[in-house]
């Protein structure tokens, strides 16, 4: 009886210590990240006078649709909660019993206004709204439409959901022997979080690259230059193996499958911004990637050496720490920048360099790992070829500067 008790006390506390939350991470600004209530949309098909509009599909955001006279229709648009930034999200389907052209002007709370120019989708594929198709008075934006029985999806940005998410990764890694696919755990409403863990080679003592996107739901065009950049470094070739030898990279494709799925303008199902919770990691999505990576860490007694966090913005921007001496890679930013100037014909680095004063990722790799953090923003309007330019440009530099190539 003594020795089973002895046993189970020791299985206790070695659960324990690795159930044990990650060390957290002082920030000058502290922000509340606990759960907050958010408003869930009404799915449904709305029907008005013979013109049709749905939200019943992931990543769908429409909170209502009404007639405001003959051929304008009135999209109504609200976030998950606020206060929260103005991006406005928005995708819904629309078709008519007839062939017509009907006018769609949205419908904000008070204090927000339009921000992502509309994209479609029809048989053909997704393609941006004409300009000449869209009319703007002071804060209204109205859209022109022609309907017909055929489906015409309106979107702010090209839908990706959590489906589509796990589809491209399971493509990009197929017959790819040095990557390993696992979850880190699950979110409030039971969605995996996935992880791909790559390297070639012994785990123990290898430098750790963390790379991660769609904290903030609509912000595709940062995630397709994650797709590339990835599959720049999963291409099999000379340079990548060299790298994958050294380093050991552990990515996140997406950190917020709750927001993504729900249509939510920037927070996930507990009504908050992840990229304001990397000090306490009250929510679940941080807290699992960061107790993660921390056991990762600890298991492989390895260091954290960069961290690159894809997003979207007005314009293409690199959000750095100003904070280089003394850190993991104290010339890895001026070196790449020059890079990315270099091997990009007529391109600018666009850089807002300043310490991270509120609890983001970039000031986390800093703050906590004394690692390169930085914030790779693409613009909402950049062209597709050039995020895919340079999001394999960039990775190809880093590759070289990394292993001194």
């Amino acid at each position: 009886m003594k020795l089973i008790i002895k046993i189970t006390f020791v299985t206790v506390v070695l659960l324990l210590s690795s159930c044990k939350n990650p060390k957290e991470v002082p920030f000058e600004n502290y922000i509340d990240t606990s759960s907050k209530p958010i408003e869930y949309q009404q799915k449904k098909v709305y029907e008005v006078n013979g013109v049709y509009a749905s939200n019943m599909f992931d990543a769908a955001r429409l909170n209502d649709f009404t007639q405001m006279n003959d051929s304008t229709f009135l999209a109504r648009i609200n976030p998950e909660n606020g206060p929260i930034n103005n991006s406005p999200y928005y995708s819904f389907k629309l078709w008519s019993d007839s062939i017509r052209p009907i006018y769609v002007q949205f419908d904000y709370p008070e204090g927000y206004k339009h921000r992502y120019p509309p994209k479609l989708k029809s048989a053909s594929g997704w393609k941006q709204l004409d300009s000449t198709m869209v009319f703007k008075q002071d804060t209204i934006t109205t859209i022109k439409l022609n309907l017909s029985k055929d489906t015409t999806w309106v979107s702010a940005q090209k839908v990706v959901t959590y489906a589509d998410t796990k589809d491209w990764v399971s493509e990009v890694t197929n017959g790819k022997s040095f990557v390993e696919i696992s979850t880190v755990g699950k979110t409030t409403l039971g969605k995996e979080i996935p992880v791909l863990d790559i390297g070639i080679g012994d785990k123990k003592e290898k430098p750790l690259l963390i790379f991660l996107t769609r904290q903030h739901p609509p912000e595709v065009t940062g995630f397709f230059a994650f797709q590339e950049f990835m599959q720049t470094i999963l291409a099999e070739n000379e340079l990548t193996t060299e790298f994958l030898n050294t380093y050991r990279i552990l990515a996140f494709p997406i950190m917020n499958p709750d927001g993504v799925d729900l249509g939510h303008w920037r927070h996930n199902a507990n009504g908050v911004d992840l990229n304001r919770d990397w000090s306490k990691y009250n929510q679940p999505e941080v807290n699992q990637v960061v107790t993660f990576i921390s056991n990762q860490m600890k298991e492989n007694d390895s260091k954290i050496v960069l961290g690159l966090d894809f997003h979207s913005t007005w314009y293409d921007i690199f959000y750095t720490n100003k904070k280089r001496e003394g850190t993991t890679l104290p010339t890895f930013i001026n070196d790449w920048f020059e890079a990315l100037e270099a091997n990009i014909p007529d391109y600018k680095v666009n850089e807002a360099p300043g310490n991270s004063t509120k609890p983001v990722s970039k000031g986390w790799f800093l703050y906590g790992h004394k690692a390169v953090g930085i914030t790779y923003e693409i613009g909402d309007k950049t062209p597709m070829n050039e995020i895919e330019r340079i999001g394999k440009v960039s990775a190809v530099e880093m590759m070289k500067i990394l292993t001194k190539k």
